[in-house]
């Protein structure tokens, strides 16, 4: 066995002992766990930000684009967002354990629940947010579960810095240390070698671009929770209000390009493209976005590019927006489901018929109303963090937080019954 799969199968190992101990240890010791890793985290700013430094530089070397530099980049805002948000994990019920359902059965004695215990051992692959690092690992201490985390090389000394409170949070309450752990190497054969630990790994969680979802699901021999990319729309309907679609999309498009929640593409109705297009370009242009758009758009509004097709299935994660011009909520909803990712998608409108339409027909993981999609988000959502969206009907679909990251079993009880 080479010295790479050696290492990657003793983290499994590891890992696995971690959590037989963390399906049953108690509430009191996972938050008392997550309130010190957050203080770590704190104490150990200075230390963060010169890990993010360094990886700051050796990506503006290796010519990384600013939406991507956005997404790696930590500050002193960032670092204790990252603290507050595991406290916030602390502050959220303990999901093991919950009684999901119960019932009775007189034919045969049998009293009977369905109750939510860990997935077990959860790896996460992602790419450039070091921040993940943080969510990952407190979603997963708290919903019971070790952690095997698997970081992009661009934030490589970044989360390893924040692992290192992790850990130290775990310590100090008693808990594995291994409970959570990352694969120490850039090499990206390691990727390869962490999809074959079945034996180890209960459930691959990838979050990141195309490349990483298609490699996953191709090479993977551990079932995956999938985190797709996120291309999605804002849909200004015939009776939006204009001052919302105006505010709206600017913030859905440019608060911050690079997260996977950002529209990527407009969709109006033509019945108010020529009154409401040229408004919204003013406020995106003025800050910095390229709009490209059909003949129907240029038209409204000749500052657009034109778009190609492929415009239009593209997650930019950058300051480009796509225009498509439809007739109705009948074809924006058609348009939506056949180009998008199924992550996030909006419908701006004062008209509640309409609105209930796109919110039941449109086919995504997260369906809005008057709302930036750029609420995307776990925290934001009530949920303490997220490890990711998942765009997938199977197990979890949405924010992927505390309750998502638990499974169920079934316990039976009687006074003796036997069956005929």
């Amino acid at each position: 066995m080479s010295d790479l799969k050696t290492r990657i199968h003793e983290i499994g190992a590891r890992a696995k002992a971690a959590a037989g101990q963390l399906a049953v240890a108690s509430t009191a010791s996972k938050n008392a766990a997550l309130v010190a890793m957050a203080k770590a985290i704190r104490a150990n700013e200075s230390a963060i930000l010169a890990a993010n430094a360094k990886d700051m530089a050796e990506a503006k070397a290796a010519g990384i684009s600013g939406a991507m530099l956005d997404r790696l980049e930590l500050n002193e805002k960032r670092v204790e967002a990252m603290a507050k948000g595991v406290e916030e994990i602390a502050l959220l019920p303990d999901p093991v354990g919950r009684e999901l359902a119960r019932w009775k059965r007189k034919e045969n004695g049998l009293d009977i629940a369905r109750v939510a215990v860990p997935l077990g051992v959860i790896g996460i692959i992602y790419e450039s947010r070091p921040n993940v690092t943080a969510d990952a690992g407190a979603l997963c201490l708290k919903a019971g579960n070790a952690a095997i985390l698997r970081g992009g090389s661009e934030s490589f000394h970044s989360s390893s810095a924040i692992l290192e409170c992790l850990q130290a949070g775990l310590k100090s309450a008693g808990l594995p240390a291994h409970t959570i752990q990352s694969i120490p190497t850039k090499d990206r054969a390691a990727v390869g070698e962490m999809l074959k630990l079945s034996e180890y790994i209960d459930v691959i969680i990838p979050r990141g671009g195309k490349g990483l979802i298609k490699r996953v699901i191709e090479e993977s021999r551990i079932p995956t929770l999938q985190h797709l990319d996120g291309n999605c729309h804002t849909y200004i309907h015939t009776d939006a209000a204009p001052e919302k679609a105006v505010n709206i999309t600017l913030n859905a498009k440019m608060r911050r390009t690079g997260v996977c929640g950002a529209t990527e593409s407009l969709v109006l109705d033509e019945a108010v493209v020529d009154k409401l297009l040229p408004r919204i370009a003013d406020t995106l242009i003025a800050a910095g976005c390229e709009m490209r758009g059909d003949e129907r758009a240029r038209k409204a509004d000749p500052r657009l590019n034109q778009a190609t097709r492929e415009d239009f299935i593209t997650e930019y994660l950058d300051a480009i927006l796509s225009v498509k011009v439809v007739k109705n909520v009948e074809e924006a909803i058609t348009f939506i489901n056949a180009h998008g990712s199924g992550h996030t998608d909006a419908i701006i409108t004062e008209n509640a018929a309409a609105a209930e339409k796109f919110l039941n027909e449109i086919g995504s993981a997260i369906a809005m109303h008057n709302t930036s999609t750029q609420f995307a988000d776990g925290g934001e959502f009530g949920m303490g963090a997220e490890i990711g969206i998942a765009t997938g009907k199977l197990h979890a679909r949405g924010p992927v937080g505390v309750e998502q990251l638990c499974t169920f079993k079934y316990v039976v009880r009687s006074v003796g019954s036997v069956r005929a």
